[in-house]
C-alpha cells in the first residue's frame, strides 16, 4: 500500500500506523548511534596520509580492543581523518588496542584518568607522515582572516594618527597671529 492508497482508504488507523513507522525509522539512527557519557566513551581518531604527506581518502581503519574482542572498521574522509568511538568503562583501562590502516599496525593501551568523569577520553593515532592536524584548532583561513583584519585595523588607526598629527602641526605653523596663504 502506498501513500495515495493510505490517504484514499480513509482509515485513520492505516495513516497513523504509517506515520508511526516513519517516525520509528527516523528515530532509529539516533538510537543506534547514541553517544555515551564522557566517562563511558573512548574515542580513537587520527589521520592517514601517504608518504608524500597528502591525506588518504577512503582508507579502511580497523580499531580493536583485543581483550574484549570488540572492534570496528571506519573509513577516512577526504582529509584523511577517521574516528571510532567505543563504549568502555574504567575496568577497560590498560586494555590492548590495535589500530590498523593499509596493513600498518600500531599497538597501544587504553589510557585515561578513571577519576576524571568529565574530560573526553580519547587518543590520536596517525599513519603516514606530514598530515597530522589538530581538529580542535581553528582553521587556517580563520587565522589568516583575523591577521589581515588586525593589520587593516592597525593601518586605519595609524593613518588617523598621522592625519591628526599633520593637522596639529599645520595649526601650530599657522598659529593664532599668522595668516594662511
Amino acid at each position: 500500500m502506498d501513500w495515495k492508497q493510505i490517504r484514499q482508504s480513509g482509515s485513520r488507523w492505516n495513516f497513523t500506523a504509517a506515520l508511526v513507522g516513519i517516525g520509528a525509522f527516523l528515530i532509529q539512527p539516533a538510537i543506534l548511534y547514541a553517544t555515551h557519557e564522557a566517562d563511558h566513551r573512548f574515542t580513537v581518531e587520527g589521520f592517514v596520509c601517504g608518504a608524500d604527506g597528502k591525506p588518504s581518502a577512503n582508507i579502511e581503519v580497523l580499531v580493536k580492543d583485543t581483550r574484549i574482542s570488540y572492534g570496528q572498521t571506519v573509513t577516512t574522509g577526504e582529509d584523511g581523518y577517521y574516528k571510532a568511538a567505543f563504549h568502555l568503562h574504567n575496568d577497560n583501562l590498560g586494555d590492548p588496542l590495535l589500530v590498523e590502516a593499509r596493513g600498518e599496525q600500531q599497538n597501544l593501551k587504553v589510557q585515561f584518568d578513571p577519576k576524571d568523569l568529565e574530560a573526553e577520553r580519547k587518543v590520536q593515532v596517525n599513519f603516514g607522515s606530514g598530515c597530522v592536524h589538530d581538529r580542535a584548532a581553528p582553521p587556517a583561513w580563520l587565522l589568516i582572516g583575523l591577521g589581515l583584519s588586525a593589520a587593516a585595523a592597525g593601518l586605519f588607526v595609524g593613518l588617523k594618527v598621522m592625519k591628526s598629527r599633520r593637522k596639529k602641526a599645520a595649526q601650530r605653523e599657522s598659529g593664532p597671529g599668522r595668516r594662511r596663504k
